[in-house]
């Protein structure tokens, strides 16, 4: 079984900085089974969950990473997953919904939604947001298996929770999701 490991990098952005990064993975002879990358205000964040040889050693990495040549500094963490646990153990569940809420930008949005999912146990697998024009708009996917009420229910308290915000929430399936907002590019 292969050493699992996660990599968080974040740094100025610059063009290159993902094929520095997984090079450096490369030459170790490291696998990235996922990444996650974006850009917030001038800064490149990113996560990849990546697997070595059991001989690649955390500190190997981060000598690997601290050796590529660039004028912006790499700040990474490496959390290495004990033995027997395997990465593909946490992959989100196949029945994942996708919540989407829209409206005027006012402090307390991402809060207020994230503690909303809270009090259900709902468990967010990711979350995006954006600002523009005043206008906020969030995206999040969800895990609903431990929710403590039913679909119906929580479709309900999502309708309340909508009046009562003044935002605009709508729920579906993930795979409805993805139909609907499939861009094709042919």
């Amino acid at each position: 079984m292969r050493k699992q490991m996660i990599v968080s990098v974040m740094s100025q952005d610059r063009p290159g900085i993902i094929a520095s990064i997984t090079g450096a993975i490369y030459r170790l002879g490291g696998d990235v089974a996922d990444l996650n990358q974006t850009v917030l205000c001038g800064y490149l964040t990113m996560i990849l969950s990546v697997s070595f040889d059991k001989k690649v050693t955390r500190e190997d990495l981060l000598a690997a990473i601290s050796h590529i040549e660039t004028e912006c500094k790499f700040e990474v963490s490496i959390k290495e997953l004990d033995d027997g646990q395997s990465i593909a153990d946490h992959a989100p569940p196949e029945e994942t919904y996708i919540l989407t809420v829209q409206g005027p930008n006012k402090a307390g949005i991402v809060h207020g939604v994230s503690q909303f999912c809270f009090d259900r146990n709902i468990n967010i697998f990711d979350l995006a947001t954006t600002l523009k024009n005043d206008q906020y708009t969030m995206a999040l996917q969800l895990d609903l298996k431990k929710c403590n009420c039913s679909l119906a229910a929580l479709r309900q308290e999502l309708e309340e929770y909508s009046g009562q915000s003044g935002l605009t929430i709508m729920m579906q399936h993930n795979d409805i999701f993805q139909v609907t907002n499939e861009v094709t590019l042919h």
